[in-house]
């Protein structure tokens, strides 16, 4: 059974719901929504421009702000560590005085370090299954909850070539991996959650396959994160090609998504999404139900920003 998460500052209750985690890119090129939150050309509107755009996701009932500073959609460019903080850290700042919930979604030591020291009371690894040196460090430290996100390769080079023999069997060993030596680090079982890492590193065949195994994933106990929030798979599937346009595709994936077990949705469009969990409710359908089904052998197998 599913757990709670615990964080710096309270209880999430994963036990009990999957709770809405609403995108907050503080970025000019992530895949869909690069600029709306951050302008670099309009320096004035920093950070007041991204906190009104966290505030209505939280108005439409998002549980968590995650906020990112780096883009990390296929081929986008790094960038150091100084810009990503002078980016995300006014805004985690300014949405924690607001009585927010808010991740920090990084794959960079440093940022974590400074994401928590304001307030961020979660962090989302990118790089979870390699982290950055210090990294389990700072979130042991902090009591922050960690989430772990598998990616195969590195962001701008990740989807050149992805392989593996098992897709499956492989992301869960590795995010088993991460999550032992998370605890060795002193972080505790109940701060840990997961990400299969939709769309990092896999085709569109590896992504159907990851989807299709929730219930395995989920039956570690472990609240698992999933992040389908319009990304390029839902277009080939759908033959969506704008990533904005890719609302039905997202909330119908969020939806099954929780109905196989996943605790955590990270999307972009929190209102629909939570109008597709409000009909997934009112149906009865239980994902706790699901994942105890696969643990029985009754599964079929087949860029976050």
């Amino acid at each position: 059974m599913t757990t709670d998460l615990v964080t710096a500052s309270g209880v999430l209750p994963t036990a009990t719901r999957p709770l809405v985690m609403g995108v907050l890119n503080v970025t000019p090129d992530s895949f869909s929504d690069g600029g709306l939150a951050f302008d670099p050309t309009r320096p004035g509107e920093h950070p007041q421009r991204a906190i009104a755009a966290g505030r209505e996701l939280v108005a439409q009932g998002a549980d968590i702000i995650d906020v990112g500073g780096e883009s990390t959609r296929p081929g986008a460019q790094p960038i150091d560590a100084d810009e990503e903080r002078e980016r995300v850290i006014p805004v985690i700042a300014g949405l924690v005085e607001l009585g927010i919930v808010v991740s920090v979604d990084t794959r960079h030591a440093s940022v974590a370090a400074a994401a928590v020291a304001v307030g961020a009371t979660i962090v989302n690894d990118v790089g979870a299954t390699v982290p950055d040196p210090g990294m389990l460090d700072v979130v042991a430290a902090s009591g922050a909850a960690y989430i772990a996100m598998h990616l195969q390769g590195e962001p701008r080079t990740m989807q050149d070539a992805p392989a593996y023999g098992d897709v499956v069997a492989e992301v869960e060993e590795a995010l088993l991996a991460t999550v032992a030596r998370a605890v060795s680090a002193g972080i505790e079982r109940d701060r840990l959650a997961i990400d299969p890492g939709i769309g990092f590193g896999k085709t569109l065949e590896h992504n159907l396959a990851l989807l299709r195994a929730l219930p395995r994933l989920c039956s570690h106990g472990l609240p698992v994160l999933v992040g389908t929030s319009r990304k390029s798979f839902l277009g080939r599937i759908t033959g969506v090609e704008v990533p904005e346009e890719r609302l039905i595709g997202s909330v119908v994936s969020a939806v099954l998504a929780a109905r196989a077990g996943a605790r955590i949705l990270r999307v972009h469009d929190v209102a629909a999404t939570i109008e597709g969990l409000a009909v997934l409710d009112a149906m009865g359908a239980s994902g706790e139900d699901a994942a105890q089904g696969a643990a029985g052998g009754g599964v079929h197998e087949e860029g976050r920003r």
